[in-house]
């Protein structure tokens, strides 16, 4: 008769195993003082990886956007304009409404001294859309 094999022990897991951090979509923006409040600098974000929903088919549509502003007391914590960014995935919003929310909403959280948003939509039934939004002057 056939002798069983004995099942291989189970790996066990170290009991400190690195914890991961969960994020989740958010409106929030973090901001932090500006390393040079006052001097004219400019801060520039760029992703390719923008996205939201078109408000009549439902199907997404996909931007180049392009975050430009001179800052004056506080700055926009990028991590954080990551997850607001991503907010935008299962919104339906036109290009025009969705870019000037954004400058909207980074305006009132970091009142710059500047501030540019540029969304570069690919194209959707032949058409290509850019939508620039500015906010101040440039100094």
């Amino acid at each position: 008769m056939p002798t069983k094999k004995k099942p291989a022990p189970k790996a066990s897991l170290p009991d400190k195993l690195p914890k991961y951090v969960v994020t989740r979509p958010t409106k929030r923006l973090d901001t932090f003082t500006s390393p040079r409040p006052g001097r004219p600098f400019e801060i520039v974000f760029t992703t390719e990886e923008f996205t939201c929903l078109c408000p009549l088919t439902g199907q997404p549509d996909f931007a180049h956007l392009t975050i430009r502003y001179q800052p004056d007391q506080l700055c926009v914590e990028s991590k954080s304009l990551k997850l607001y960014l991503w907010s935008f995935r299962d919104n339906g919003a036109f290009h025009e409404a969705v870019t000037n929310q954004i400058l909207d909403d980074l305006v009132a959280a970091i009142q710059p001294q500047w501030m540019r948003v540029e969304g570069d939509f690919l194209i959707r039934g032949g058409i290509r859309t850019v939508v620039v939004a500015e906010h101040g002057k440039k100094k």
